[in-house]
């Protein structure tokens, strides 16, 4: 039974790993498989199997997928406005020492990326700046890679705490003050392994000692606050941003003048103005008000708003509860007009951006598919027994 049980996960092990099969066409399979065993073995009926996929398929869809593609196509949307150019102009002005700028890009807006979209961006776009402006591209690349593994805890908007909890039953809360405590000693060390990559040995960390160890505590210090307090949806976001903070005080007030690491100068670049920043970051600025203002640190907005909901009861099977879709009071919903207001205010017109809407969610189609069919087959192992016997 065990074996049984486990063979969707043993499917998926092998067709990753050792048959090198997309996860898009691997999932569907594991699903498959899992129905097929929840029926024939642990004695699931067929309704019941059925209810058990459209309640992961509910899952899936609203609020996780809603909040991927909000969180792409908001990042998209930069792009498309060029606020992006802006914010890598400003980043890139700190500091002429590459270390402080592998720090500041990698670790402080790679993080804020993570934070915000996920599904690497946070390693493809600030490894991309880092190339642009005269850094090795595979050592962007390492240095980016690096940086990611500590904030892909959380994810885009918290996702994989918040989807955690709505699985497993346990306050997200909780889940994310344990998962930021046990980040601690990782979220310190990661910018000191990032600046001894970069610099090729222990010698690197001359004159950047100070600044790598108030990235790394400024930025767990603060997440872990947030996690306690407000939940998973904002601790990486705001420990990427107290990190940049840190980061660039550091380079402003002890700046580093090491020309064995210093990049070679760039063509002088008009100074970008308090109005032209303000509008380049607008949309994340928007979803961060967004979020801390529907978060229960103010409950005279967020529980009014969290009484907007529907419960439906998909699954009627043992072990079977109704499924609540929260209409308003969702980071998704929250994300896609704070980028709508954004963009906005950047100039884009209402059809250019349904445009971007469109095209990112086309794009991602086979995550799509990917997150659907792994959601449902985690609820039917789940109704099915199957989750109980491997835990067993």
């Amino acid at each position: 039974m065990f074996l049984i049980a486990l063979s969707p996960i043993l499917w998926l092990i092998i067709a990753l790993s050792v048959l090198k099969i997309a996860a898009y066409k691997a999932c569907p399979i594991a699903l498959v498989i899992a129905l097929t065993a929840g029926i024939f073995v642990n004695d699931m009926t067929i309704p019941h199997a059925v209810q058990a996929t459209l309640e992961g398929v509910a899952l899936a869809c609203w609020p996780i997928l809603l909040v991927i593609i909000a969180a792409i196509f908001t990042y998209n949307l930069t792009l498309q406005t060029k606020a992006m150019d802006t914010i890598k102009k400003m980043l890139t002005s700190v500091s002429n020492d590459r270390r402080v700028l592998i720090l500041l890009i990698g670790w402080g807006f790679g993080g804020f990326l993570e934070g915000m979209a996920g599904f690497g961006t946070a390693v493809a776009i600030p490894a991309g700046m880092l190339a642009g402006i005269g850094v090795n591209p595979v050592l962007a690349a390492m240095v980016c890679l690096i940086a990611n593994s500590v904030p892909t805890a959380y994810g885009s908007i918290g996702i994989p705490i918040v989807t955690l909890g709505n699985v497993t039953g346990i306050d997200p809360i909780q889940l994310a003050t344990y998962t930021a405590l046990q980040l601690i000693p990782l979220t310190v060390l990661c910018p000191f392994l990032m600046v001894i990559v970069a610099s090729h040995s222990l010698k690197g960390l001359k004159g950047m000692v100070l600044m790598c160890l108030a990235a790394g505590v400024g930025f767990s210090a603060t997440e872990l606050a947030i996690a306690m307090f407000m939940g998973p949806e904002l601790a990486v976001v705001g420990g990427s941003i107290v990190a940049m903070a840190a980061i660039i005080a550091c380079a402003k007030l002890f700046p580093v003048n090491d020309p064995e690491h210093a990049l070679p100068p760039h063509d002088d670049e008009a100074p970008i103005t308090a109005g032209t920043a303000v509008r380049a970051w607008m949309p994340f600025i928007l979803i961060f008000i967004f979020l801390l203002m529907t978060s229960k640190l103010i409950p005279a907005i967020h529980d009014p708003l969290n009484l907007i909901k529907t419960s439906v009861l998909i699954y009627d099977g043992p072990g079977g509860e109704p499924y609540t879709f929260t209409w308003l009071a969702t980071p998704g919903v929250l994300i896609l007009l704070a980028a709508f207001i954004g963009g906005t205010i950047q100039g884009a017109g209402f059809g250019s951006m349904v445009g971007c809407l469109r095209r990112t969610a086309w794009n991602l189609r086979f995550t799509i598919i990917t997150i659907i069919t792994v959601i449902a087959t985690a609820k039917v192992m789940g109704y099915a027994g199957m989750t109980h016997e491997i835990a067993e």
